[in-house]
């Protein structure tokens, strides 16, 4: 290294300093730069970095800087270093004398290597040729040697960055680079634990076993991962008993882990993070093995053993940690068959992604959408699925394993190649970032300059390329997940040539069931269906597929959804608009792929309307159109259509299509519980509007013309509360003016029971049926009658019970200055201005009593009872309704027919506690969901709580619980309505706490 260069800064500059003026001042202050130098640091991933680490480190050692400077490989790989690590860097000039760590041809140490080393660094050189069992109890007593194993953890990690970060292959040996940290973990936790045991009173009386899992489990180790592991403890010897080693084993095991997390002058290593052990944080540190065994076998969930899949010895007792995989091993390749494992295993992952901040999501590199945890969750998922039966996928690696998928015939090769290198290229990212400051993090620098020294570490230019390929890669990954998890259930049943991999039947039907198909055979044969064939149709189909029994693997019930598709597939044909939704394979074909393993209620409509699917095609539409536009549309097709059928058909079909549209919002969580009430009951209004106008129009002329007077229909219960469900009727009372002859009240009356009639005539569309059963004397009483004749009824003979009716009470439809005059004579009865005395509060009372003997069916169980069970709907509503009784005739916010409008007003105007009405509030919610939903799951109604468990899955599925959850669903509602059940024994019951 003779004779000295003078660069300029533009020339620094061109050569990709960015700082070029303050590189030429370091430059001209080296005592010794060359062309050959400026070239090489010009080459760093970080010139600058690079650069101002050399003149510091020369500082330091300018004898071994220069050594190092004179041998071309030695240098490469210092200015790698100093160019990609600035915490590597600083160690370096703390710590010169590790410069020799970089001079020897970069290769792997074996493992035996590195623990050699290390135990020499600890006091234990003559344990050296010892194997783990040997170690097991050794003890490192020197009091300096927890420091001397933090630096060589630094000394290691600069030798394996040096032969990292100076490839020009870095993604080709990257596994091998994450297995060498996994190897030097194990020895620092071999060596740790030694120091621990000197650290320990009677250490000697306790064994302890060390398992890694995680990616030190797998050898896919970053430069500063938290290091996943495992402790079991047992007696040394038999004197001593099972308590007290696992107390002395607990203290040893987090002496360890304070060992390895702990910082001092010397720096620190990492954290050790026993979180995945029984129980998590909450649960013991150290378990024995048949701790771990009675844990294991009875209480471990699906992930728990998920988590088991990378389990390996790592220090310590190998006895211990071979008979605790011993245990678990057999369990991890049966989860694979256990019912809801996929679900599971996609509830856990949305929850890790639920869990990245907003701010991260775009840059989060393992985490993220394509990102590592992507490949490593597909991997997973099917080696647990087909290692039950195939021991050649059990491996702990993701590359290892997506290999041996890809040889045994369960990935395609060319999906494989494509992921395997995704990943590479991912980990690569990942080292590069974490190495820089020695840092854990998996966020894509939002630095440009931070995001340049990766790219060009990588073989890159500039940021933007490092950016651009990596958005591509997760693309990638993102587009495969399903590709391969699902396309090889396609070939299986292909009768078409392919070179790519075709799983074999029972292969197939293995993974439909891990999918959450209960009848897997039949799954295959409605794939076979849909994709058999030449057609245009077909072809369109055998793309969608993967993608669509992904969509409907989501869903509660996959196999109605499949059976649904294939129905609906066959109805639609080459229907142009069906055909491109699928063609596109967008938003809409996977919504439909919601609806159909969800709903038989919409299913049920679709089939009658195969053409309303389109609805999905706006998924912003499907929520409730407001009166004005349904009673529009209403009028237009009655005038549309001359004859009775035509018109009524028309008016039942309109009608069928926008109960279809708030179906579909309502299971796909566009619309809330208050929309869907009033728009189930504004159509329920407009519907029966056009129906008196069909039933109108067809009254005979007469001579002299009678004429039909107007006719006012007064909407009552959850229709006048607009708080309408799908199975509820439309309850109701017909009025007419005062003046109308005898003549035209009877027909009125012919109207109305036309009306009726037309509404609840069996067909292909829903029924409404109009009940009347709340006017005055009920089913004696007349069906239409004067508004002076139902004033004057209710002023002299109406009971409490009726005044309590009218209070959900409202315009329902026809005439609305008729109904605006009933409501305003009758309000002086439904908000009494004295409200009520003792002896009608009573008779409310023993009505509700009554009702509730006489209408829960016998045999049934009341608590699972919705409506009329304790806490449910009936409960809620007459609590409310009494203290509109007592309360509204001087209280005017209570004066409405919406149970929740008058709940809020209760709580606003002080008659009832604010935890009193989030009870109640909550009860009455969550009773209307559940309703509501089981009448999507099921298709029909019914007042009680599903009996068959996949429907009230179905129905927590769609009230936003995991699969296999149900059960959480119902301790809710039972909490819930047991709450309310005590609220309303207070307030309604009068009952004292």
């Amino acid at each position: 290294m003779n004779g000295r260069t003078r660069t300029p800064a533009g020339e620094l500059a061109r050569k990709g300093f960015i700082d070029a003026s303050r590189a030429a001042e370091l430059f001209n202050g080296l005592p010794e730069c060359t062309d050959e130098l400026v070239d090489a640091l010009a080459a760093a991933a970080d010139p600058d970095q690079a650069l101002a680490g050399l003149v510091d480190l020369q500082a330091a050692d300018l004898v071994g800087t220069l050594q190092a400077l004179a041998e071309e490989p030695w240098r490469r790989r210092l200015i790698a270093v100093l160019g990609g690590s600035q915490a590597l860097g600083q160690h370096l000039i703390a710590h010169p004398g590790d410069l020799t760590a970089l001079q020897p041809e970069p290769a792997r140490w074996s493992a035996e290597q590195i623990r050699a080393d290390l135990l020499a660094e600890v006091g234990l050189a003559e344990r050296a040729d010892d194997g783990l069992a040997e170690l097991a109890m050794a003890v490192a007593d020197d009091p300096g040697a927890a420091d001397r194993l933090r630096l060589a953890n630094k000394r290691h990690l600069l030798r394996i960055a040096g032969r990292d970060l100076s490839s020009t292959q870095p993604t080709a040996i990257v596994d091998q680079i994450a297995a060498e940290l996994a190897d030097l973990a194990d020895a620092i936790m071999v060596c740790a634990l030694a120091i621990a045991r000197a650290q320990t009173p009677h250490a000697e009386r306790a064994r302890l076993g060390i398992v890694a899992l995680g990616k030190c489990g797998a050898q896919e180790l970053n430069y500063l991962s938290d290091i996943d592991v495992l402790f079991v403890g047992e007696p040394a010897t038999d004197e001593v008993g099972q308590t007290e080693a696992i107390s002395i084993a607990n203290r040893i095991a987090g002496a360890t882990a304070r060992i390895c997390s702990a910082h001092s002058a010397a720096g620190t290593i990492w954290q050790v993070d026993a979180a995945l052990r029984p129980e998590g944080n909450a649960g013991p540190l150290v378990r024995s093995l048949e701790g771990h065994r009675a844990y294991y076998q009875r209480w471990a969930k699906n992930w728990e053993f998920q988590a088991m899949l990378k389990a390996r010895p790592m220090a310590g007792d190998p006895e211990l940690t071979r008979g605790f995989l011993d245990i678990t091993t057999p369990l991890v390749w049966q989860v694979g068959g256990r019912e809801n494992f996929m679900s599971d295993v996609q509830a856990m992952r949305r929850r890790v992604v639920s869990l990245i901040p907003a701010k991260d999501a775009q840059s989060e590199i393992k985490l993220g959408a394509g990102g590592l945890r992507d490949v490593e969750f597909s991997v997973q998922a099917l080696q647990l699925v087909h290692g039950r039966v195939d021991e050649r996928l059990r491996h702990r690696g993701t590359l290892v394993s997506l290999q041996a998928l890809a040889e045994h015939g369960y990935v395609g090769r060319d999906d494989s190649a494509a992921l395997d290198a995704s990943y590479r290229f991912e980990r690569c990212i990942e080292h590069r970032i974490q190495v820089a400051k020695l840092r854990r993090s998996h966020l894509m620098p939002p630095d440009e300059a931070d995001r340049r020294r990766i790219a060009r570490s990588m073989g890159m230019s500039e940021a933007a390329d490092l950016w651009t390929s990596w958005r591509r890669t997760a693309r990638d990954v993102e587009s495969r997940q399903n590709k391969i998890f699902y396309s090889p259930l396609l070939l299986t049943v292909s009768k078409l040539s392919d070179d790519q991999i075709r799983l074999s039947p029972d292969a197939a039907k293995d993974r439909l069931k891990a999918l959450g198909f209960s009848d897997p055979g039949s799954a295959l044969r409605h794939i076979e269906a849909l994709t058999t064939g030449s057609s245009r149709a077909v072809e369109i189909r055998r793309q969608l597929m993967p993608a669509m029994i992904g969509w409907l693997a989501t869903g509660p019930n996959p196999d109605l959804g499949l059976i649904s598709f294939r129905r609906l597939s066959e109805t639609m044909g080459t229907t142009p608009w069906y055909l491109r939704a699928l063609r596109d394979g967008g938003q809409m074909a996977e919504l439909l792929a919601t609806i159909l393993s969800s709903s038989r209620y919409d299913i049920a409509m679709i089939e009658r309307d195969p053409a309303a699917v389109q609805l999905l095609a706006e998924p912003d539409e499907l929520v409730p159109r407001d009166r004005t536009s349904l009673d529009g549309s209403m009028d237009a097709v009655v005038r549309r259509h001359d004859g009775e059928k035509e018109a009524i058909d028309a008016v039942r079909a309109l009608r069928r299509r926008e109960l279809l549209r708030l179906a579909l919002g309502d299971v796909l969580g566009r619309i809330d519980l208050d929309a869907l009430g009033r728009g189930l009951s504004d159509l329920a209004g407009a519907t029966v509007g056009a129906a008196l106008a069909v039933a109108v129009r067809g009254e005979p002329a007469g001579v002299p013309p009678i004429g039909v007077p107007p006719i006012g229909v007064v909407a009552m219960g959850r229709w006048g509360g607009a708080e309408m469900s799908y199975a509820s009727d439309a309850d109701a009372m017909y009025v007419v003016p005062d003046d109308a002859t005898p003549a035209q009240i009877a027909a009125a009356i012919r109207v109305v029971a036309k009306a009726a009639s037309l509404l609840r005539l069996p067909g292909a569309d829903p029924s409404l049926e109009l009940d009347a059963d709340l006017r005055p004397e009920g089913r004696d009483g007349a069906m239409v009658r004067t508004l002076g004749g139902y004033l004057s009824y209710y002023d002299r003979w109406s009971q409490t019970w009726e005044h309590q009716a009218l209070i959900r009470a409202a315009y329902g439809a026809g005439d609305e200055d008729l109904v605006a005059q009933f409501l305003a004579g009758i309000d002086h009865l439904r908000w009494p201005p004295n409200g009520l005395d003792a002896d009608e509060e009573m008779a409310i009372r023993r009505l509700k009593g009554r009702m509730e003997t006489e209408r829960i069916e016998r045999g049934t169980d009341r608590r699972r009872n919705l409506k009329l069970g304790p806490g449910g709907l009936s409960d809620v509503e007459w609590t409310v309704q009494l203290m509109q009784l007592r309360h509204a005739g001087t209280v005017e916010s209570l004066r409405t027919p919406s149970t929740m409008m008058a709940l809020d007003a209760c709580e606003s105007e002080g008659l009832m506690t604010t935890d009193d009405a989030a009870v109640l509030r909550d009860a009455w919610q969550l009773a209307s969901q559940l309703r509501n939903h089981t009448m999507l799951v099921r298709g029909r109604t019914s007042d009680q709580l599903p009996p068959d468990p996949r429907d009230l899955s179905a129905v927590a599925v769609q009230l936003g619980r995991n699969k296999g959850e149900a059960s959480l669903l119902i301790d809710e509602y039972e909490r819930t309505t047991r709450l309310a059940s005590k609220v309303v024994d207070r307030l309604f019951w009068g009952h004292a706490e």
